[in-house]
């Protein structure tokens, strides 16, 4: 038995047998939990940098906007790879990039200089970006597109798993010299450096394990390189996906993409210092660290709840009925206080859950044999993960973190009406009746 053929895409796959559908899914469900966890633990690393290089919240910021950036710069070129060598060799390639990225943070460690951090983030992003090109558009093709929608939310969801576990495991390791901060600004230059140097080895020695298994998981995708058929096609220009911007539905959808992983990143890059105010939960940052994963966790639960309810929803009306949640859930910790502000704000993971992927296949419907440009460009949108937490981080110094998440706010408003607009079906996927 074969399962269904996949949509034609540049560097297209041929028709897969039942055994390597099944195969290539595990294969695609590990990319999703590794790069879904290395990211999150972005979320660890800022409040860890914060206070080892005595930084305010827009600078370091520029731990996202660094991090972010390498989707608006590498995600083109990544698709334009992915079309002339395929999906498995890209995400080896992708993998291997990752792991450059992770030891980076050695020299990064032993000199204690802050830009250098961003420098080795943006090397780890270049590879993640180069993975998600390829990991997008390779579970949607793995089955018939009418489910895309369901099977691509559940394969985010391992996407969650490792956004739940990474960021537990991270305050652990990294958070932990936290508890006992010393007054930097009384030291002088050479204890500054000593001290400094010593703290980000905590981190650089965290960040060399996950060097090392990535270079395993990259080996054993080279070796499995030959379980998915293709066929290379002709060399396109990397801009060659701009156009499909003027399509109404695929433009908001890029815009959604940029707003939903602006907001979602933003939020959960202060989660770890709202939830230390005193106003909220009065917090130690090892133990608010720990709190991360249940924002990340409710993401988890709702995408494998959500891969069953999108089999029986509209989509599009799903999408604005969860971002509406996340609106209340907003607007309730922004004007409470105590526990129920930071839980208001831990719950939104809960309801952030079909966003990503809702948002992608709803914008990607109907592309056809342009759904590898389609991918490279929502990718660049990703980059709104640069920009938003950015632009929250001034709002947070200038008018405190409660004031600040009106930021995010208007992302998902944006986001609520894309779904509005996208709640029928393309009409691409519309089958029409049998004839009698």
């Amino acid at each position: 038995m074969t399962a269904p053929p996949p949509v034609a895409t540049a560097h297209t796959p041929h028709p897969q047998a039942h055994d390597d559908v099944t195969d290539l899914r595990v294969f695609v469900f590990a990319l999703f939990f590794v790069f879904g966890g290395i990211t999150s633990l972005n979320d660890v690393i800022i409040p860890k940098l914060k206070s080892l290089f005595t930084l305010n919240y827009a600078e370091v910021m520029l731990v996202q906007f660094c991090f972010f950036s390498a989707y608006f710069i590498v995600s083109l070129p990544a698709a334009a790879v992915l079309k002339h060598i395929g999906y498995m060799r890209t995400a080896t390639l992708g993998l291997l990039l990752m792991a450059a990225g992770c030891l980076l943070f050695v020299p990064a460690a032993h000199a204690g200089v802050f830009p250098l951090f961003l420098g080795a983030l943006f090397v780890l992003a270049a590879g993640i970006t180069t993975v998600q090109v390829v990991a997008n558009p390779l579970i949607s093709m793995l089955g018939r597109p009418q489910t895309a929608h369901s099977r691509l939310t559940f394969a985010q969801a391992f996407n969650s798993l490792g956004t739940t576990i990474f960021p537990y495991v991270g305050a652990v390791l990294i958070l932990s010299g936290n508890t006992a901060t010393p007054n930097t600004a009384s030291m002088s230059a050479a204890a500054l450096g000593a001290y400094r140097s010593a703290e980000s080895a905590v981190v650089s020695n965290t960040y060399i394990k996950l060097a090392v298994a990535l270079a395993i998981l990259a080996a054993l995708v080279w070796w499995r390189r030959k379980r998915l058929h293709e066929q290379p096609v002709p060399r396109q220009s990397v801009f060659g996906g701009f156009d499909l911007l003027k399509q109404g539905r695929f433009g908001y959808g890029a815009l959604s993409i940029f707003l939903y992983v602006g907001g979602e990143v933003a939020i959960g890059s202060l989660i770890v210092n709202y939830l230390e105010q005193s106003s909220v939960m009065g917090l130690s940052a090892v133990d608010a660290g720990k709190h991360v994963p249940f924002y990340w966790g409710g993401a988890m639960v709702g995408r494998f709840l959500g891969a069953y309810l999108l089999k029986l929803f509209s989509p599009g009306k799903l999408l604005a009925g969860v971002a509406s949640m996340v609106l209340l859930l907003l607007l309730t910790s922004a004007n409470t206080t105590g526990a129920i502000s930071g839980w208001a704000l831990l719950a939104i993971g809960l309801f952030n859950s079909i966003m990503f992927p809702t948002i992608f296949s709803l914008a990607c419907e109907g592309l056809g044999p342009r759904a590898a440009d389609g991918s490279g460009i929502i990718c660049v949108a990703i980059v709104g993960g640069a920009i938003v937490p950015l632009i929250t981080g001034k709002a947070a110094d200038l008018s405190g973190l409660k004031m600040a998440l009106i930021v995010p706010a208007c992302c998902y408003l944006g986001i609520l009406g894309f779904g509005w607009m996208a709640r029928k079906p393309h009409p691409a996927l519309i089958v029409p009746p049998l004839e009698a």
